[in-house]
């Protein structure tokens, strides 16, 4: 099939080179001209497992190609995907502007029938609105041309997003149109050969249904965060808890692991925009503000801990943060942990000496150059000369540690490990003063340099 991807951002370069991958003829359209012609030279803006190597193997192959000619994308494909950004607008609803932006450039340039495909994501009623602004630039143009919309949204984790599309549990698609189910299930029939994934339902269903996947998970992860913070209150350890809860079924272990609160490109905009979305038909989501409001208060946790353990005095003090993402195997910093913790840091006088195996360069895009930020070349490094260790992201990396070593690199014995990667026992056996996430802090004095 030939197929237009509107947006070579995280979703629309996923996806597009995905569905070159299985013998479509994709283009992918985006207005920013330097990152086409950084993509036709093999230059792969964000940082994904395997897609460097997907998308010049399909560029090379005459199956992907890049376009900022807005025409040529338009008369291209029968399927025009609208893979775009939906920011948070000021009030935490989507921002359609982009969105509507697309669909109007459709409108203008279309001459036969599409299937116009809303891949962002978006809220519920904008495959109304992106119906109408298409109907509205060809009213204009004095043109009448067929078209449908339909709802496809993403499912993709950062860090494993090509193994979610080629496999994910599901591919839903929003329509009451045949010829829509039609051309979609051509379109997925490379990845729905074992069993049958595609899900078509309602419009409006599929809209819903995205923002209900990412709340969800958001709201799993907040529980088990607000439980961790009881478990901390009583003594409990909250990974023996998470092991006895995820042993029931009805639970599982997916997404209740503790840590230093969720972040990110999705959860974070999804949660705001559907709490928005209930706000503007009159209904209050209690449960959605609450996952937020605990994401925001764990986020900060990781600071509390290090300024419990000096006391509150941290100024001038060094402080080793390793990992910047807000998750392993990406480099996406928005709304990280991280960027809570440092930026309390720097307002307490302290300074950073941090490393992450692939967000250092977007480090440096948010932050710029600064005194108070040392970005080093390894997580040995990292706690060289440091006065105390916090670990922010899960990298496997860090998963190991030599705690007799760490002791003796750092000039404080403390360690916040805001993703509980190690055994308090271990930590203890090194005589390092260990915070956690819900396992019973127990060491509140200010600490002694080695």
């Amino acid at each position: 099939m030939k197929i237009t991807v509107f947006g070579t951002g995280y979703v629309g370069l996923v996806t597009g080179t995905c569905l070159a991958d299985v013998g479509h003829d994709v283009i992918c359209m985006d207005v920013d001209a330097a990152k086409i012609e950084r993509l036709k030279q093999g230059e792969i803006p964000i940082f994904e497992p395997g897609l460097e190597s997907m998308v010049t193997r399909n560029v090379e192959a005459g199956r992907l190609n890049f376009t900022t000619d807005a025409r040529e994308a338009v008369a291209h494909g029968v399927l025009q995907f609208i893979a775009v950004g939906t920011p948070p607008d000021e009030d935490g609803s989507a921002d359609l502007k982009y969105v509507l932006a697309v669909a109007g450039t459709i409108g203008e340039h279309m001459d036969d029938y599409k299937v116009i495909i809303d891949k962002s994501t978006v809220p519920v009623g904008t495959a109304d609105r992106v119906h109408a602004r298409v109907a509205e630039v060809l009213k204009h143009r004095g043109v009448s041309v067929a078209f449908d919309v339909c709802s496809n949204p993403e499912f993709l984790k950062e860090g494993a997003a090509l193994e979610d599309f080629t496999r994910g549990a599901r591919i839903v698609v929003g329509t009451d149109s045949e010829a829509v189910r039609e051309r979609m299930r051509e379109c997925y029939a490379p990845y729905n050969r074992n069993h049958e994934k595609l899900m078509f339902m309602d419009v409006r269903a599929a809209e819903l249904t995205k923002y209900a996947a990412n709340a969800m998970l958001a709201t799993k992860i907040s529980f088990m965060n607000e439980i961790s913070n009881l478990a901390e209150r009583l003594g409990a350890d909250i990974e023996e808890v998470r092991r006895g809860i995820g042993s029931d079924p009805r639970i599982g272990y997916h997404f209740i692991y503790p840590g230093c609160g969720y972040g990110g490109s999705c959860f974070p905009k999804d949660v705001q925009a559907l709490a928005r979305t209930a706000s503007q038909v009159g209904y209050e989501a209690e449960l959605l503000t609450a996952v937020e409001s605990v994401n925001k208060r764990q986020k900060v946790t990781l600071f509390e801990k290090l300024s419990r353990a000096f006391d509150g005095d941290l100024a001038g003090k060094t402080i080793a943060v390793w990992g910047l993402a807000f998750k392993p195997n990406t480099d996406d910093m928005r709304d990280a942990p991280s960027r809570t913790l440092m930026e309390a840091l720097w307002a307490a006088g302290a300074k950073v000496q941090a490393y992450d195996p692939e967000a250092m360069k977007e480090c440096r895009r948010i932050y710029g150059e600064r005194d108070d930020l040392v970005l080093v070349a390894d997580r040995i490094q990292a706690v060289k000369g440091a006065d105390a260790l916090v670990v922010c992201t899960e990298w496997k990396e860090f998963r190991t540690l030599d705690g007799e070593w760490l002791k003796q690199q750092l000039a404080f014995p403390v360690v916040v490990d805001g993703r509980n990667l190690f055994e308090p026992s271990a930590m203890k056996s090194a005589c390092l003063m260990y915070y956690a996430v819900g396992r019973g802090d127990s060491m509140h004095q200010a600490p002694e340099a080695s």
